[in-house]
């Protein structure tokens, strides 16, 4: 991630939520900044990291380095989900299917793809669930993305959808293409 795509995140978390702003304990001193807690939150989420692994280098409490990461999530989902947790809109689908046209195939919204990814800090209790026809443990990713790599559709499997068909079968979205829910898209393909 860039530094600027970082800052702005950290800019936005801190203006949502009071919790990130740095303050005075009882005593005076001087608590976390909103840099400290963000850093620690995405070193988790990127890195699977436990929360007491960011003592030793984020000098930040485990209880700390949790209520960080609520928030955090509901700063983020509070503040883009109107524009990046949402199906496509009229605009969106007009625009896809333009590129999809310019790129040789009309009518196409996007790519959909299956993703296994592996789980290395599974816990004991519930490897069977995620246990993948390689025998490693994996949670799959459904998402359906546009040559930009803009994801207009995410979906993390259950436990026990440990292939691409369950993963198919249990999916928001063939489930709502399968009752003909589906973006309005108007294409032509060889002049019809």
């Amino acid at each position: 991630m860039g530094r600027s795509l970082f800052l702005l995140i950290v800019n936005v978390v801190e203006a949502r939520d009071n919790f990130f702003l740095q303050r005075r304990d009882s005593v005076g001193r001087l608590g976390l900044f909103a840099l400290q807690k963000i850093t620690a939150v995405f070193r988790m989420l990127a890195y699977g990291l436990p929360t007491d692994a960011t003592k030793e280098y984020i000098k930040i409490g485990e209880s700390t380095t949790i209520e960080s990461l609520k928030r955090f999530c509901r700063a983020v989902v509070e503040e883009f989900a109107h524009e990046y947790l949402r199906s496509p809109n009229a605009i969106d689908v007009a625009r896809l299917l333009r590129i999809g046209k310019d790129r040789g195939f009309p009518g196409i919204l996007g790519m959909l793809d299956c993703m296994h990814w592996k789980w290395k800090n599974c816990p004991t209790a519930w490897a069977g669930q995620y246990a993948g026809h390689s025998g490693s443990l994996t949670i799959i990713l459904e998402a359906v993305a546009d040559y930009d790599m803009w994801i207009w559709h995410a979906y993390f499997g259950l436990p026990g959808t440990n292939n691409d068909i369950n993963m198919f079968n249990a999916s928001h979205l063939f489930a709502n293409l399968a009752q003909g829910i589906a973006p309005p898209a108007h294409y032509v393909i060889q002049g019809k």
